[in-house]
């Protein structure tokens, strides 16, 4: 199916369908199916206040909802539409495969529900990185005056975007490996996939499974399907892919570019991949000092940004000014203060090993402020690997000995403070021993390669504490 086809539009009346899951993709997504004459049945594990109060909404409008059992399969189901978080090992989907039944997610969903004259989608996923890429590209596409909106993972539904009022000339768009693994028929004009490191193998079983989910979304990909040079396993799901003919393999490296690459040359982002003669010719896009904050994973959010902006179209101009404009979301290697002479960084963002790994790359030297819950990872690469920049590292967070013991092992020069103690008061001593460690020219970087929820609501409520008591610092001048 090329990208300018709209998929066959079923008779969704009468149709059962059970939603697997409440939550912010699994309600939008049992309103659009009774709205177009389905009969709905929401299932749910949970049977908690906030469920029943979301279960009555439900009802009120004619959906059927069952809580506290997500694992029956409803008698008579012929589709499952789930959110994205449920783990394909559910009973549910066992049930659903022995009776013959699909599986979508509501990324396939709202591919399904497209109408004739649907936006093309441009789509990003990776580990790290999607959500700024995303918005980049946003940016990029309005400053070249195309109607656009930043949808997917990002939090804008994309069934919103896609049923919506507004018309849309292109939509930039995130895909996690969940919603990628239930959306088969998906296919994109151009997409990228940025980086690949181990994150929820809980949920995908295995690294390759992983890889194999993120490499959907090349699937069918008509212009471009855009990798990271650094990356090899990214160019190897390009390679594996079935696009359309005449698609391009397009890299992006921090490096100087090649014919079909875009890459950095001196202090410029360049474009030899859509230029008239890739051989010969290159087309300045932007300076590095367009990309705020100009750390290196940033640049190369931008690069992979721009060959999608690229693919369809756009031209330079439009390139630098939507990386000009744009700033990143809070707590994405944001710049919080300067203290006597120490910058103060909030990446808590930084949830895992290799987001970590390309937050402290930016800067040297560093006193580091990490820990949380590990999810299963292990530190000895990171330390390994970052330790020639550290000045010193505070340590916060219930798995913190795992950081411990791999800077004992890789970096035992390095003080470090271990802080005994997982109430949320603990990041301003956190903030206050970091800054007892370090000297005028360095910087105090909150990039904690663990989540957060042993000690915050989420990651932005860490980044918050972490700002507030960098502030306190720098009232007091105690530092």
């Amino acid at each position: 199916m090329g990208i300018g086809e709209v998929t066959e539009q079923l008779d969704w009346n009468g149709k059962r369908v059970t939603v697997a899951g409440l939550g912010v993709s699994g309600i939008p997504a049992a309103r659009v199916l009774h709205g177009l004459g389905a009969l709905v049945t929401v299932v749910n594990d949970g049977d908690d206040e906030r469920s029943r109060a979301q279960a009555a909404e439900l009802e009120a409008e004619g959906i059927t909802v069952r809580l506290g059992d997500g694992a029956t399969l409803p008698a008579g189901t012929e589709l499952i539409v789930t959110t994205p978080g449920w783990r394909p090992d559910k009973p549910l989907f066992t049930a659903a495969a022995e009776a013959g039944v699909e599986i979508w997610g509501d990324v396939e969903l709202a591919w399904r529900l497209r109408g004739p004259d649907a936006a093309p989608w441009l789509a990003v996923t990776g580990t790290n990185g999607k959500t700024t890429t995303v918005r980049m590209l946003a940016s990029i596409l309005e400053a070249a005056g195309l109607r656009t909106a930043a949808v997917g993972n990002i939090g804008v539904s994309l069934l919103d975007a896609v049923l919506g009022e507004e018309t849309y000339d292109v939509l930039a768009v995130e895909l996690s490996s969940y919603q990628l693994h239930w959306a088969p028929s998906v296919r994109v004009h151009s997409a990228a996939v940025l980086n690949l490191a181990p994150d929820h193998l809980d949920w995908h079983g295995s690294m390759e499974a992983y890889a194999a989910d993120k490499g959907r979304i090349y699937e069918g990909n008509q212009v471009a399907c855009v990798y990271n040079v650094a990356d090899k396993v990214t160019e190897d799901l390009v390679r594996e892919a079935d696009v359309e003919e005449g698609c391009r393999a397009i890299g992006f490296t921090l490096g100087t570019p090649g014919p079909s690459e875009l890459g950095v040359v001196e202090d410029l982002l360049v474009d030899r991949a859509f230029v008239p003669d890739r051989q010969k010719s290159a087309q300045e896009l932007a300076e590095v000092s367009d990309v705020q904050p100009p750390a290196p994973h940033n640049i190369a959010n931008a690069l992979a940004a721009a060959a999608l902006a690229r693919a369809f179209g756009v031209e330079a101009k439009a390139v630098r000014d939507g990386l000009k404009a744009f700033r990143p979301d809070p707590h994405r290697i944001e710049l919080v203060e300067e203290v006597q002479g120490v910058t103060y960084v909030d990446d808590s963002k930084a949830t895992n090993t290799h987001a970590a790994e390309a937050s402290l790359a930016a800067y040297d030297p560093i006193v580091w402020i990490a820990g949380g819950l590990a999810k299963g990872a292990t530190f000895d690469e990171l330390v390994e690997k970052s330790a020639k920049r550290l000045r010193g590292a505070v340590l916060i967070g219930a798995d913190r000995a795992l950081i411990r013991e791999a800077l004992a092992r890789h970096a035992p020069e390095v003080p470090v403070v271990d802080l005994d103690r997982t109430d949320t008061g603990a990041m301003s001593e956190a903030v206050r021993e970091a800054a007892r460690l370090a000297r005028a020219g360095d910087t105090v970087l909150l990039a904690p390669a663990c989540a957060s929820m042993d000690m915050f609501t989420n990651y932005n409520k860490r980044g918050e504490a972490f700002a507030d008591a960098v502030r306190a610092l720098a009232a007091t001048g105690d530092a």
